[in-house]
């Protein structure tokens, strides 16, 4: 039996910290969707991501408008949050899903860049 999307347990394909730091770097890097809610995400989050809390983005999906070849990395805090979106992106047709390992706890353990409170992020409507 498939397990349902919105189940935040399982297994889904995942990417370290370290490795998706140097993907960003990349002119076809993955597309990241933040999954945490606006207040966790403006505390410090990827350079780039998109914020779609995972409450909203079943219902933001299309809106997102990517591709089904297009790389994209769910993050959210602790890991938990981005495995259901993650299913939820394999389930609308996407080929290349994968969420960060150990979500912005890791890539803030690794000492990885983010940009802080009062910096300008991007914000999907």
């Amino acid at each position: 039996m498939k397990t349902p999307w919105w189940l935040p347990f399982g297994k889904v394909p995942e990417i370290n910290s370290k490795e998706l730091c140097e993907r960003l770097q990349d002119t076809r890097s993955p597309v990241v969707i933040d999954v945490r809610t606006p207040s966790e995400f403006t505390q410090g989050h990827i350079s780039g991501a998109v914020n779609v809390p995972i409450t909203e983005l079943k219902s933001r999906l299309v809106s997102l408008d990517l591709n089904s070849g297009q790389p994209v990395v769910a993050v959210c805090r602790s890991a938990r949050r981005s495995i259901p979106a993650a299913r939820l992106f394999e389930g609308d047709g996407m080929k290349k899903v994968c969420q960060l390992q150990g979500g912005m706890l890791a890539w803030e353990k690794a000492g990885l860049p983010t940009v802080e409170p009062g910096e300008k992020t991007k914000q999907k409507n």
